[in-house]
């Protein structure tokens, strides 16, 4: 009942009772004609958002700060305190932020950032995940579940995103750090998804988790970096894509012990050189994409469609592209990728965040100076 009732609250605040700011254009896609509305302004290039129960939303700026959007949409210009230290440097910083599956009896909320190591003499910095719980403007309990080894100073590549899934365990993923190499090591945590349980501890099952040589929270190697994952809403099954180097952005399965290719494989080439990477397109024990862009379109956030303000996109994975200012939509049948449709080109600026609100209306971030919250809505 207590998950009804907060759920009825967001559906209250954030499903037409509180007016939002001024649609912009009306867009008439293949299968829906929708508005863009602006709902937020004055975010510091936002990575990340998550729906709270009673109808706000928490947002993630890439500078370090945790906002709050009230009910009515509205900035609170207070962050949230408590965090642990966060590097901003390059594209790091605070990233993913996600609830408990249970949040609404045990009140946990996870993130992802850059950790320093706590090393002056050699200073570096790499993905961490943590949880608290928030109490007013500050996070209190918290706790650092996991820090990626080997730490180092790049700026690159840090992945970040996180998912929890049907039986509990969390998910995160990491990229390689801008040293391509790191993605094939067992011994380093770059370029993988991390499997753990809701409190840190490595699960028995995972795939190297009896390897000596192997970090054992390792769940997958060959990822470059995954920006945007998310949980097939029929299997189970975690999805993500990640970024190519120049061409060869993929869409993929992640399933246990799998090596997915980077640096070895990839439809990508060397920046501004256009020559090879690797040995080619493809390699036994080596998984292929499930889909591929080149060029380029920089995928960020993503989402399953499962809500019903657009029926038409049930099924569908919605990914926010960075380069082309775009969202694009995949239609699916099963594990195949049958159409892919390219929708607001140009017309918010870069897209980091896609999600799918507890109302079913579609919740993007743009990933800017002066980032904004807008809301797809289908015009009926």
């Amino acid at each position: 009942m207590k998950k009804y009732l907060l759920h009825i609250a967001f559906l209250a605040c954030a499903g037409g009772l509180v007016s939002p700011a001024t649609a912009q254009q009306t867009v008439q896609s293949e299968k829906h004609a929708f508005r863009v509305v602006t709902l937020t302004k004055g975010l510091d290039h936002p990575w990340s958002i998550a729906f709270l129960p009673d109808g706000r939303m928490l947002v993630t700026e890439r500078s370090g700060r945790l906002r709050i959007i009230g009910r009515d949409f509205k900035l609170d210009p207070k962050p949230v305190a408590g965090l642990p230290e966060i590097v901003a440097a390059g594209q790091g910083g605070l990233f993913d932020v996600v609830l408990h599956p249970q949040y609404a009896d045990n009140g946990w909320i996870y993130w992802a950032y850059n950790a320093p190591d706590g090393d002056l003499r050699v200073p570096g910095w790499g993905t961490a995940l943590a949880r608290g719980k928030l109490n007013g403007h500050t996070m209190t309990d918290v706790q650092v579940l996991f820090s990626m080894e080997p730490k180092t100073r790049g700026g690159q590549h840090f992945g970040g995103r996180i998912v929890f899934d049907r039986k509990g365990y969390v998910y995160l993923t990491l990229g390689d750090r801008g040293e391509k190499e790191r993605a094939q090591r067992l011994d380093d945590h770059a370029g993988s998804v991390i499997r753990l349980h809701d409190d840190g501890r490595v699960p028995a099952d995972n795939p190297f988790v009896k390897n000596r040589n192997a970090k054992p929270e390792k769940f997958t190697i060959g990822n470059r970096n995954m920006q945007g994952a998310a949980l097939h809403p029929v299997t189970g099954e975690l999805w993500t894509q990640e970024h190519g180097p120049q061409g060869g952005d993929e869409v993929n399965v992640m399933r246990s012990g799998r090596n997915y290719g980077w640096p070895v494989i990839t439809y990508g080439v060397n920046y501004g050189f256009g020559t090879k990477i690797g040995e080619g397109t493809a390699k036994p024990g080596m998984e292929q994409p499930l889909h591929h862009w080149v060029p380029s379109i920089a995928p960020s956030g993503m989402a399953f469609y499962t809500g019903d303000r657009f029926p038409n996109w049930k099924g569908s994975i919605l990914i926010g592209a960075l380069r082309d200012e775009m969202l694009v939509r995949l239609e699916l049948d099963g594990e195949k990728i049958v159409r892919e449709e390219r929708m607001i080109k140009g017309m918010i600026g870069r897209i980091r965040d896609v999600r799918v609100g507890p109302d079913g209306f579609v919740y993007l971030l743009t990933d800017e100076r002066d980032g904004v919250i807008v809301r797809l809505e289908p015009v009926k």
